[in-house]
């Protein structure tokens, strides 16, 4: 590793823990965090400027909330409600103990960063009940309408372990997964990209079905619908098929998909906390400030049009008419926003990110829950011994179904279903109770013998994330080919590298960093963000403390030709 990127934190342990670290951009957002000199400062002069800072998701209350310790005055602007996917919500009429997770509600040990702000708040964290985990007492696997019981994949017939060993020679022989996994695992940046590079070059235009089929390991076509429907993790994976390879390389070398953990609460507190909190060390604000205080509470309301303005300034109109003008602002929103939801000049951009925003391939998501009086699923059953009801993976409509419980005699939370794409596009046009009818009698097809419908104490709560307004989508996940569009999006925080008239507007959210659909690349993106922000306002960081821009030559993504 070189003199001028963060030092890795000195482990202990014989193997230390894996980070999102890589591989398109292998920087220590872990360390740049958890530095004494803190991420940057900005001139005297530039205190109390305005930031615009457009969405209260993860990203962009990160972002407002570093931009304000430099002492800044972001003006966060909401369409919604604060968390954007870190949505939890209650039942109506139940204890407000009982929540459902709309959007996020697992979270890899390698989302180190995110765990920062995790620690910074607060907040507890517990294993998460995904199949065949540790803090899941069992697991169904019902495919085809034979249905098999496990506490481990021991348990399972040996064609599901012939699938995992397949899965993982595949990766092995076609990906370099080990040399990769250990190269950042010990944050070996020079070996990481001579990896990376060569598997950029050779799989961008690859989909996952793809890569299977070009396997011996995967020549079964029974072993690849299997792997599909049931996958090794948190479930099957045949609604990634149509995806590029990378990005599936980017989770399972970042063990992305592995031991998870939720949030005790609700993820939402994690925004809602940092909102309110007060940073014990601030620039230029008083001891006391918070996101919420500079906001009397509020955030602005909805962004209906941007526009580049004269003096190259960034001009945002909000949904009750106000107008006003930033040097400065960050858009953590889904891209596809800018292109329906909010009127856009042309000129906010270059034409070629135009381009990459308008590719973007967001993925549908749809989850549905239930209150139960207890988690009846622990009770034995007689003739059998085995749990009543498991951790259900399936190939009928209900795909995934979670158990979720804080003890033998409180009410508990069931996630009837859990799909992707066109799974999930099955539920679009039914209401909530439709669809519980049909997920109950998908279930209750699986467990005869269980009547879950009497242990239901209050109305579903559900999501299609393709229908929400301020969505249009779940997250990101790009198609071959798309790997240059990305880059653009990813390193657009870098705008010493664009015509003069470009800069001032920054991209963030998980949609632009390098994994989608994990919060982690929220957090990385808004710090990108963050580091651009300093820079238009004459900042800089600490030398002892390189920032992601400091070092972005010596470490920036491959670059594909574009001939």
């Amino acid at each position: 590793m070189t003199s001028t990127v963060p030092n890795a934190v000195q482990h202990t342990d014989a193997q230390p823990p894996i980070t999102m670290f890589g591989p398109d951009f292998p920087y220590a957002y872990d360390d740049f965090l958890a530095h004494p000199a803190g991420i940057g400062q900005i001139p005297a002069t530039e205190h109390g400027s305005e930031v615009a800072v457009i969405g209260g998701g993860l990203s962009g209350i990160i972002a407002a909330y570093e931009l304000m310790k430099m002492g800044l005055r972001p003006v966060v602007y909401e369409a919604d409600q604060i968390g954007g996917r870190l949505r939890t919500v209650g039942f109506e009429g139940c204890d407000p103990s009982l929540t459902a997770e709309m959007g996020a509600m697992r979270f890899p040990p390698s989302s180190t960063a995110l765990q920062h702000y995790i620690d910074l708040v607060d907040l507890e964290t517990e294993p998460f009940p995904n199949p065949l985990s540790p803090a899941t007492p069992s697991t169904v696997v019902d495919l085809k309408g034979e249905s098999h019981y496990a506490e481990t994949i021991a348990d399972l017939p040996q064609v599901y372990r012939d699938v995992m060993d397949a899965w993982n020679t595949c990766l092995e022989e076609g990906a370099d997964f080990s040399d990769m996994n250990s190269a950042m695992r010990e944050r070996d940046v020079p070996r990481i990209r001579e990896i990376w590079a060569k598997l950029v070059e050779k799989l961008d235009n690859q989909t996952f079905y793809g890569f299977l089929c070009t396997s011996d390991a995967f020549k079964s076509f029974r072993h690849r619908e299997i792997f599909g429907q049931v996958g090794f993790g948190t479930g099957g994976w045949d609604t990634d098929f149509p995806n590029s390879i990378l990005e599936i390389l980017r989770v399972v070398y970042t063990e992305a998909d592995d031991h998870h953990r939720g949030i005790v609460g609700g993820s939402q507190q994690l925004p809602l906390r940092l909102w309110d909190r007060e940073p014990r060390k601030v620039v230029h604000w008083p001891l006391g400030t918070s996101l919420a205080s500079l906001h009397d509470g509020q955030p602005r309301p909805a962004v209906t049009r941007l526009d580049r303005t004269a003096g190259n300034r960034i001009t945002v109109t909000d949904a009750t008419g106000d107008i006003r003008s930033y040097r400065a602002a960050v858009f953590t929103g889904q891209s596809w926003l800018l292109l329906s939801k909010i009127a856009c000049d042309d000129a906010l951009f270059p034409i070629d990110h135009w381009t990459a925003m308008e590719r973007t391939h967001y993925m549908e998501s749809s989850k549905l829950f239930v209150p139960v009086d207890r988690p009846f699923w622990l009770d034995k059953d007689e003739a059998t011994g085995r749990d009543t009801m498991s951790m259900t993976l399936t190939d009928r409509m209900t795909r995934g179904t979670y158990l979720l419980d804080d003890g033998p005699d409180k009410p508990a939370v069931i996630c009837l279903s859990y799909t992707w794409c066109d799974d999930s596009l099955k539920w679009l046009p039914l209401s909530p109770k439709e669809r519980m009818d049909v997920m109950l009698k998908s279930l209750g097809e699986i467990y005869p013998k269980v009547d879950i419908r009497k242990h239901i104490i209050g109305n579903p709560v559900t999501v299609s994330w393709e229908n929400e307004p301020y969505f249009m989508g779940a997250f990101k996940a790009n198609l071959p080919g798309h790997y240059r569009y990305q880059r653009r999006l990813f390193t657009h925080f870098m705008q010493d590298r664009l015509p003069s008239d470009k800069r001032g507007l920054f991209l963030a959210g998980d949609d632009i960093s390098w994994t989608a659909g994990w919060a982690e690349g929220a957090v990385q993106t808004a710090l990108n963000a963050v580091w651009g922000v300093m820079s238009q306002f004459g900042g800089a960081t600490d030398p002892t403390n390189p920032g992601p821009g400091d070092v972005f030559d010596e470490i920036a993504p491959v670059e594909l030709p574009e001939d």
